[in-house]
């Protein structure tokens, strides 16, 4: 697919149908990060026309996303007042970062990069992620102001003070709250967050709504900003490493399941660029850190999108309709916090993890440990990420180094047999070759030993000298040692190291 290709009429219809979208989850991501509306609307303009430029999939929507607004949110509350000019600015830098990560993984071919973070560490922080926002949303939705460091603080406080409870607050939030989940249902080109909203927002016209709204928004054209705070850049490093990773799981996902459905081919590394690009476009001007929406692609695709035009139709039309943001004040902020919620329930997985359960518990286990180091580190939900890869490392390492020996003695022969099973690699060929030396004492007789590698998963260099020594040395004494089956992986390695001569190695034990 190239830029030659025209728009298609699939294509205007679409990015005007995910624009409308876009406009209200826009308030509410940047909201939900602790910026000012207007820095979710700028996020959806420039940088979704970018990434239209360089996108592998036709029907990826860059924009604002609910996760990526969490995970802004944490990295920069210790560090300045949500709302503040620094904060603004420490945002605008953060999606530097990020856009130069992606384009460096991208550049460097390694979209491989996107698979790094395993599937229970992914599951148990988007769970824990997705909790937290609704938890974000709740005194929103109860119209109540409390203040703290933590979400789980403050919705604490929200729940258990009925009092100050705002029941048209409330109200708001569960008819739009709904509609969102309900509408869906109809098509999914069908756009649900669209009809919430405007009924929630009509109903408070309605009945006089006096409760807190989006408020002011200034209206500003996206340009370029000089104000961004490059002494700070070291402080973002890492939690601008773990959205480059982790904001990208789910645009990757979109895209690999949509190419998959069309047969047509994807490019990690093309998207990681896309992306890459779309939030140094973002951070320039002033906006927020971007990604990929699976619920606007969802969209996009269902709409008719055909093309990567589709993308930026909507970055285009959110652009023209800036000038008239100001028509959006009086959208009630339970609302917008509905819109939040109904976006993010499908991202608590906890069916997921009872699968997990039932064919790994040590995998069930890592994703769970991801969502309590999520929940418990708020608001630093980066770190949990460094602490699931830790325990998703470990379990690896553990599975490795599971390693046994099958052992066999023939009297009459005077011949012993090995069947060493697992992988061994120089964290593991030790206990194997304890295990072997172990079997030798006990069966001095022993004059022919065969060691049957079918059952090894994999050998490394290490491994492979640990075994040719033990050949060697037993050979010295002796005794007549035979290698058989050796894996095809390791048939050329096999062969350098442990027969020099590059004899060939019999496939088949002896009979």
């Amino acid at each position: 697919m190239t830029w030659a290709e025209r728009p298609q009429i699939g294509d205007l219809v679409a990015g005007l149908s995910v624009a409308l979208v876009l406009v209200p989850q826009a308030l509410a991501y940047a909201e939900l990060a602790g910026l000012p509306p207007q820095i979710g609307l700028i996020a959806g303009t420039l940088p979704a026309i970018a990434a239209a430029f360089f996108v592998s999939s036709p029907y990826l929507q860059t924009g604002p996303t609910a996760l990526t607004a969490l995970l802004v949110g944490g990295a920069l509350a210790p560090l300045a007042t949500a709302g503040s000019s620094e904060y603004i600015a420490l945002a605008a830098l953060l999606a530097l970062l990020v856009g130069v990560f992606r384009v460096g993984f991208g550049l460097a071919r390694l979209g491989i990069a996107a698979y790094f973070v395993s599937e229970p560490v992914l599951v148990g922080f988007t769970t824990g992620a997705a909790l937290l926002i609704v938890g974000s949303q709740i005194p929103t939705v109860l119209g109540v102001t409390v203040v703290g460091d933590r979400v789980s603080v403050r919705a604490w406080r929200a729940i258990s003070d009925p009092s100050a409870w705002t029941w048209g607050s409330i109200g708001l939030g569960v008819v739009t709250l709904v509609i969102a989940l309900t509408a869906k249902r109809i098509h999914p080109a069908f756009p649900a967050v669209l009809l919430a909203v405007a009924v929630g927002w009509s109903l408070a016209v309605v009945f006089g709504f006096d409760g807190a709204t989006v408020g002011e928004i200034p209206v500003s054209w996206p340009i370029p900003d000089v104000g961004v705070p490059w002494g700070s850049w070291t402080t973002l490093l890492v939690p601008g490493l773990v959205i480059a990773l982790i904001g990208f799981a789910e645009p990757s996902s979109i895209a690999r399941t949509y190419a998959t459905a069309d047969r047509r081919p994807w490019s990690a590394d093309r998207e990681f660029i896309s992306q890459g690009v779309a939030n140094v476009v973002s951070g320039a001007t002033g906006g927020m850190p971007v990604g990929g929406s699976f619920g606007r692609s969802s969209l996009n695709r269902a709409a008719g999108a055909r093309t990567r035009w589709s993308g930026a139709i909507t970055g285009a039309v959110l652009l023209v309709a800036l000038p008239f943001a100001s028509v959006l004040q009086t959208i009630p902020k339970s609302v917008l916090a509905a819109i939040v919620i109904s976006a993010v329930i499908s991202l608590v997985r906890v069916g997921r993890m009872i699968e997990m359960w039932r064919s790994s518990i040590y995998q069930c286990l890592t994703a769970v440990a991801t969502l309590v180091a999520t929940i418990a580190l708020d608001p630093r939900i980066d770190r949990a990420i460094l602490l699931g890869l830790g325990g998703s490392v470990a379990v690896h390492l553990g599975r490795e180094l599971k390693v046994w020996v099958d052992t066999e003695f023939d009297p009459e022969a005077n011949r012993l047999d090995f069947a060493p099973q697992g992988v061994l690699w120089f964290g593991s060929i030790n206990r194997v070759v304890e295990r072997m030396l172990a079997e030798l004492a006990a069966h001095p007789d022993a004059q022919v030993v065969v060691v049957d590698l079918s059952g090894v998963g994999r050998l490394d260099l290490t491994a492979a000298h640990e075994l040719a020594e033990l050949a060697a040395d037993a050979v010295r004494d002796g005794v007549s040692w035979q290698y058989v089956s050796v894996p095809p992986h390791a048939t050329r390695l096999f062969a350098r190291v442990v027969e020099p001569d590059g004899s060939e190695m019999p496939s088949e034990p002896p009979e």
